[in-house]
């Protein structure tokens, strides 16, 4: 079993800065494919950002392009999201997730977080 804890988010103003991380416990997780999704009020759960197990490879949502920037410290059994230029659309609550398979769809992941709440006020 794996445990995700996620913390980092708060509320922070159009174009700041925050960073997320996503803290593993129970087994290592450096051969898991970690992600991060986020749900709006009223929406369904969406894809953010994913990378590989090595750390190398990454894919992101076209709507955080160039402005968010996943990363993961295996060592630490850590993944981290840096959020940059946040605009009002951000706000949700940003899940952690692990999974076997590099995939953007959430029913690909085996273990989530609790979520942390991310809003960004204009």
């Amino acid at each position: 079993q794996v445990q995700l804890v996620e913390s980092g988010g708060g509320l922070v103003q159009a174009g700041g800065s925050l960073r997320l991380s996503c803290a593993a416990s129970g087994r290592t997780v450096s051969d898991y494919t970690m992600g991060w999704f986020r749900q709006a009020p009223g929406e369904g759960r969406v894809f953010v950002a994913i990378i590989l197990w090595g750390g190398a490879t990454t894919t992101y949502a076209d709507s955080v392009k160039g402005r968010f920037t996943i990363s993961r410290d295996n060592a630490k059994n850590t993944v981290y999201l840096q959020m940059n230029n946040l605009k009002p659309d951000d706000t949700a609550v940003y899940y952690c997730a692990a999974g076997p398979y590099f995939r953007t769809y959430y029913s690909a992941y085996d273990y989530w977080g609790q979520g942390t709440q991310v809003t960004v006020s204009s």
